[in-house]
């Protein structure tokens, strides 16, 4: 049983795991948002959807490999990420935690970037303003939300939010998964966003894990309801329905960049893979819970859609074959990536000068030097 068992009509369905358009009660408010799609938008969706796929899979293959210190895997919720993702406008901000690779990509940002942050190559990982205003992940759980919230609080006071003007009106979004409603972090930044009516959606990945505890364990009620105590709207979505994800985001950064003020999205999904390669979920979970998750892909849904919809076996072929480029072109750029400069990570730290971090940084030259001394000896 899920959380979205004990209340199925709070939930909003679009595309059903058929792959059929049969929305339920709670999708009306977001019909009309919907007819503006087309079958290109899903054609798109369905495309970075599988390219972050064969991204996932070779990227576990190279942390396997010894390629990479640690990676995040984000099979199976592709849908949740791709669709609020193609919702966003190019002037949104966007906030992820550490497992929004497919946001990310919708962005333009190139994953190799990713894999660059947990090869150690980089300590940031990219500049946002050069992949679509997508800021830097966060390790600390829940931290980006506060930094969203003030981000967010800075759109009020700069005036570019409920001007009317559609290409200069601005919202934030910011994405955490189900552990991360149990950190204060989260919280606060929920407070401070009501408080100040600040244009920003809040973008809870349930994916039924908080590493090893499972969410009935961090909450007996759903966690979408949790917004109604701060004073903002809660919407649950399917989190693998693409067409339900793209619709609520869309409405709900609308109503930001309005100036209607923040709102919380809860999308139900499941996170198919470990935490990260160094987690083993058998431990904790069960075969038939992967079973029915599996059952639920996200990729298969939109597939089967378009197949109805009388999309040919060529753009099914092309799409494959583009994946296992991109997979097989990810593999050679990381392996291309050069060793990193251990004293970069004394040049950024400040603004400024600093001498405390001027001292580290001769400790540490001396710390090396050292080797070479006993070396000659």
């Amino acid at each position: 049983m899920t959380q979205a068992d004990l209340a199925p009509d709070e939930t909003v369905v679009i595309l059903t795991p058929e792959g059929r358009i049969a929305p339920s009660a709670a999708a009306e408010p977001y019909l009309a948002r919907l007819e503006r799609a087309d079958d290109e938008l899903w054609r798109t969706a369905l495309r970075q959807m599988t390219l972050v796929r064969a991204f996932d899979r070779e990227s576990t293959n190279l942390q396997r490999q010894g390629q990479l210190a640690l990676y995040v895997p984000c099979e199976g919720q592709e849908a949740a990420q791709v669709g609020s993702g193609l919702a966003t406008r190019p002037q949104d901000a966007i906030f992820p935690s550490y497992r929004e690779h497919a946001v990310g990509l919708t962005r333009g940002l190139d994953l190799v970037r990713v894999l660059a942050l947990l090869r150690g190559v980089t300590n940031g990982g990219w500049d946002p303003a050069e992949a679509g205003n997508f800021r830097n992940y966060v390790l600390v759980i829940g931290s980006q939300a506060l930094h969203a919230a003030g981000y967010a609080m800075g759109q009020t006071l700069d005036g570019v939010v409920g001007t009317g003007d559609p290409e200069r009106d601005e919202a934030t979004i910011v994405y955490f998964g189900d552990g991360a409603t149990s950190q204060g972090d989260v919280n606060e930044a929920l407070v401070f966003a009501r408080s100040f009516d600040s244009p920003q959606v809040f973008f809870l990945q349930n994916n039924h894990w908080a590493i090893s505890v499972p969410v009935r364990v961090q909450s007996p009620v759903p966690l979408h309801r949790r917004a109604d105590g701060f004073g903002m709207p809660g919407v649950r979505i399917d989190g693998n329905d693409v067409m339900a994800s793209w619709a609520v985001t869309g409405e709900l950064l609308d109503r930001a960049r309005a100036g209607g003020g923040p709102a919380f999205i809860e999308a139900l999904t499941y996170r198919m893979g470990a935490h990260t390669t160094s987690d083993d979920p058998t431990k904790y979970r069960t075969r038939e819970e992967e079973q029915y998750w599996r059952e639920r892909d996200p990729i298969e849904r939109l597939e089967k859609h378009l197949r109805a919809r009388g999309e040919e076996g060529a753009f099914f072929d092309a799409l494959a074959e583009e994946a296992a480029d991109y997979a097989a072109d990810i593999r050679r750029r990381t392996l291309e990536l050069p060793n990193p400069d251990p004293l970069v990570m004394f040049d950024h730290p400040y603004a400024e000068p600093h001498a405390v971090v001027a001292a580290q940084r001769e400790a540490y030259l001396d710390f090396e030097a050292s080797f070479d001394e006993e070396a000659g000896a």
